[in-house]
């Protein structure tokens, strides 16, 4: 079975605002989302595949 965050949890998930997920869905970025109806869902693999792509790694001085 599938794991879906609403909006909310994913805001809460990377301590972020609702608005700001709004905003990535509006200008297309970000992580992949679902329309059902107006219910927006992200799921929960694609979330952590998004996450796993943009990680930084710092760089290592000698």
């Amino acid at each position: 079975m599938t794991t879906y965050l609403t909006t909310r949890e994913l805001a809460s998930r990377w301590r972020t605002t609702q608005q700001t997920l709004r905003l990535h869905r509006h200008r297309r970025r970000g992580v992949p989302f679902v329309k059902l109806g107006k219910l927006v869902r992200y799921r929960l693999a694609d979330v952590v595949a998004w996450e796993r792509a943009n990680r930084v790694q710092p760089e290592q001085r000698a």
